[in-house]
C-alpha cells in the first residue's frame, strides 16, 4: 500500500492554484473521503460546469457563524478547506447534476478573487498533511472506544461504524472518515480539518467524543 504521505503528495499536484469555492454551512471534505452532492442552485451548476476547465476541482469550505443573513451574497468563510475532485457527474434533465465529491488535499486560501463568475473564486496554497507516526495501538484502541461507547444505541445511521471494518483501514482513512461522518458541528469539524497530522485529528476527535459522552451522561443523569 503507498504511505498515505505520498498520495498527500500526488493528490496536492493535481489542484490548480485558483479554483471555484462551494461553500456549505455543514459539509466538510476531508483527504481520501468521498461525499456526494445534489447541485441545484443556478450559481453551482455553472460552478460545476466550469470546473471542467480547471482540472474538475472544487474548493469545498464551510460557512462561518452568520451565514444565513447572507447567503447569496458573499457570507464569511474560513481559510482553510478542502480541495476535491469530481470524479463522477450526472447531468439531470431540468439542469441540476449530482456529483461525486473526491477529497484531495487540504489548502489555505491565499486570497478571493472578484470576476465575473457567479460563484467564489480563489487563489489557495494545497497543504498536504505533514507526515507523522502511525497511531499506537493504544491510541487507536481507546479512539474506537471511545467512538462505540459514544454512539447510540441501535443508530442504523452508525451501523457501518459498528461493524468491525474500521480494523482493515489506515489511521487517516478511519480518522478521517470518522471525522466526517460523525455529528459535529461546523465549527468542531473546522478544528478536526485543520489538524496538520492524522495523530493530532485522532487526538482531538478522541476529546470531542469524550465531551459528548460527559454531556450525554450528564442529560442522564438530570432525566
Amino acid at each position: 500500500m503507498e504511505p498515505s504521505s505520498s498520495i498527500a503528495e500526488s493528490f496536492s499536484r493535481l489542484i490548480p492554484d485558483r479554483i471555484p469555492l462551494f461553500p456549505l454551512p455543514n459539509i466538510a471534505l476531508f483527504p481520501r473521503m468521498y461525499v456526494p452532492l445534489h447541485i441545484f442552485e443556478p450559481r453551482y451548476r455553472q460552478m460545476v460546469f466550469d470546473a471542467a476547465t480547471m482540472g474538475n476541482c472544487i474548493g469545498m469550505v464551510l460557512l462561518k457563524e452568520g451565514w444565513q443573513e447572507n447567503y447569496y451574497g458573499n457570507p464569511a468563510i474560513y481559510t482553510v478547506g478542502c480541495a476535491g475532485r469530481i470524479i463522477s457527474r450526472q447531468n439531470l434533465p431540468d439542469g441540476r447534476f449530482n456529483i461525486m465529491l473526491q477529497g484531495l488535499c487540504r489548502y489555505t486560501m491565499v486570497e478571493e478573487e472578484w470576476d465575473r463568475t457567479p460563484y467564489r473564486l480563489a487563489r489557495i496554497v494545497p497543504v498536504p498533511e505533514q507526515f507523522s507516526e502511525p497511531l499506537s495501538s493504544e491510541v487507536r484502541a481507546d479512539l474506537l472506544a471511545v467512538l462505540h461507547d459514544s454512539l447510540v444505541d441501535h443508530d442504523s445511521d452508525h451501523a457501518f461504524l459498528k461493524s468491525g471494518f474500521e480494523s482493515e483501514l489506515s489511521d487517516d482513512v478511519l480518522v478521517n472518515t470518522l471525522s466526517a461522518s460523525l455529528d459535529f458541528t461546523p465549527l468542531e469539524k473546522q478544528l478536526l480539518l485543520e489538524a496538520d497530522t492524522v495523530r493530532q485529528r485522532a487526538r482531538r476527535l478522541r476529546d470531542l467524543l469524550q465531551f459528548k459522552r460527559y454531556d450525554r451522561d450528564d442529560l442522564k443523569g438530570r432525566g
